[in-house]
């Protein structure tokens, strides 16, 4: 059996910089948002990040899959169909590549992002096909759910 490397860090502790918003997107306020990055995986194709953002009312095109967590503060996200939630501390949320949402912060949020670069379909079921072989073989024991080898880097 392997070791697992891992990162760990107290997502106060993650250093932020500015990552603003595209100024097009801003329709109220001037929201000011930071981000910093915790870990990224070795392929490229995945990054977990805290991100935060002050007062505002924006837009956010999203170009890669994207899961949030939010840790501190709310914000109330619109759908293109106007179904609209307000997302609290310990509210978890997915946003699929290509949705367009309106976001409201009425005073301050904080979130655990971890965004994913979506694959092609036929990619991804030969890239899930690979991986049951795999495991079938006796070499994905300590996999996760998605029976994917655990792996992260080391802090």
């Amino acid at each position: 059996m392997s070791a697992c490397a891992f990162t760990a860090i107290a997502a106060n502790d993650v250093a932020l910089s500015d990552a603003p918003i595209n100024p097009v997107w801003i329709k109220a306020g001037s929201p000011r948002a930071r981000m910093g990055e915790i870990a990224r995986s070795d392929d490229g194709t995945a990054v977990n990040v805290i991100w935060d953002c002050s007062a505002g009312l924006f837009e956010w095109r999203f170009g890669v899959d994207e899961t949030v967590h939010i840790i501190e503060g709310e914000v109330t996200v619109a759908d293109v169909n106007g179904v609209e939630r307000t997302l609290r501390p310990g509210d978890v949320a997915f946003f699929p590549v290509g949705s367009v949402t309106l976001w409201r912060v009425d005073s301050y949020v904080r979130k655990l992002a971890v965004c994913r670069h979506a694959m092609p379909l036929p990619l991804g079921f030969a890239l899930r096909a690979f991986n049951k072989l795999k495991a079938l073989a006796g070499f994905g024991v300590g996999g996760n759910a998605m029976g994917v080898a655990a792996q992260s880097k080391p802090a």
